[in-house]
């Protein structure tokens, strides 16, 4: 691409590439990555690292370099729901050719994408890349999973909040991804491990393993809000979503990818995947809200805001705002909970177009209402529900 000069002429750039690109369509998200490759498989990708998120969005850097592919030979199919492709420093050339009429933005003024082409260029000049280090990776359609560079994009998305939780498609993630070790944020290779584990120990070499998984924690990739507070990196994995004022205590606490809070929420419990937490509820020590994978039907799990689930209860059904769940309970979508007729008129009252009738329900029959208090009988054991009367509230000053 020839240096663009002005603004006008960078719109006309867009314009005509879409305009004589065969099948050109805009990416559902895109980004450039460096990624992790294989100490023992050198093509194999470990992990992909994006300093960049672009979703739903930002459709004109997406263009440019769709181009600057192009004009490498390397052209894009937009048929295939992700298309994964190396980069080089003329790539990134050509990209800040076109995006010269920005460049002499101040840096926190430029755009995203404007300076990690810039800063991947000065990198790469100064330091030079491995073959394939650093790949652009663009997403067409949400479909199942395919590659580790595509899964990585979809939970930097959730995580950073641009797409929402229980919103994308993440089918495919676990078969994606490979099974690492992770040593001070870095994969390594299980293989390699094993085929070089009598000289790494005789040399003193051998690493110090955090842990094994196929999903690195969110810390490693996220940098979370100001008032956010995370007290073990091991307590959140990288695909959850955690709302500005969070606070996840060490402990019985986990937050599980496609899992998380809408507002601040004060966890010690889990936050199995799928399940969402409103603003302002509390998850008790040791509580835990089921996910779709144990013992839920399949059905994800909301939590409503201001809703307290006591220390070590389990939920398995969702609830509204201002619930109450007793320490210890066990809650199913099958368990029998007894309301007595007064507290059943309350129950209606607070919840628009509720017409329970009867005395004994299932927990699922009260699925989603607001102001239930669920309790337990200490000589009979038996599970009753009333109007909720108690405000559940968090220390703004924690949050």
């Amino acid at each position: 691409m020839e240096i663009i000069q002005t603004a006008d002429a960078f719109k006309a750039l867009i314009e005509n590439i879409k305009t004589n690109t065969k099948g050109y369509k805009d990416p559902l998200a895109f980004g450039i990555c460096r990624v992790d490759l294989g100490q023992l498989n050198v093509d194999k990708v470990l992990q992909a690292t994006y300093p960049v998120v672009n979703w739903n969005e930002n459709f004109g850097s997406a263009a440019i370099f769709i181009q600057a592919l192009a004009e490498q030979g390397k052209a894009v199919d937009f048929s295939q729901d992700e298309v994964v492709c190396t980069i080089n420093l003329e790539f990134l050339k050509q990209c800040l050719n076109a995006f010269t009429p920005y460049s002499d933005e101040a840096h926190g003024s430029a755009h995203k994408n404007i300076q990690a082409v810039s800063a991947l260029y000065n990198h790469m000049i100064n330091n030079g890349s491995l073959e394939g280090e650093y790949r652009v990776t663009f997403i067409f359609n949400d479909a199942p999973l395919k590659s580790v560079e595509a899964t990585y994009l979809k939970l930097y998305a959730l995580s950073l909040g641009k797409a929402a939780l229980r919103g994308i498609n993440l089918n495919g993630a676990f078969g994606a991804l490979p099974n690492v070790a992770w040593s001070n944020g870095q994969p390594i290779e299980l293989d390699y491990l094993r085929e070089f584990e009598i000289e790494l120990k005789f040399a003193n070499e051998y690493p110090h393993i955090d842990f094994v998984d196929k999903f690195p924690r969110f810390l490693q990739h996220i940098i979370p809000a100001d008032n956010t507070r995370i007290l073990d990196t091991s307590k959140v994995r990288f695909g959850a979503q955690l709302a500005a004022g969070t606070t996840v205590m060490p402990g019985a606490s986990y937050i599980n990818f496609n899992a998380g809070t809408t507002g601040p929420v004060m966890v010690e419990g889990r936050i199995s995947s799928s399940a969402v937490v409103g603003a302002g509820s509390d998850v008790g020590g040791g509580a835990s809200i089921l996910g779709v994978l144990s013992g839920t039907d399949g059905n994800p799990i909301t939590i409503g805001k201001n809703t307290l689930l006591g220390a070590n209860s389990t939920c398995g059904v969702p609830l509204g705002d201002g619930c109450i769940l007793d320490g210890g309970l066990a809650i199913f979508a099958g368990t029998k909970i007894k309301i007595a007729p007064a507290e059943l008129t309350k129950i209606n009252d607070v919840n628009e177009g509720a017409n329970l009738q009867g005395e004994v329900f299932k927990a699922k029959d009260l699925a989603g209402l607001n102001g239930i208090h669920f309790r337990q009988n200490s000589l009979t054991g038996e599970y009753s529900a009333s109007r909720s009367t108690r405000e559940v509230k968090l220390n703004a000053e924690l949050h």
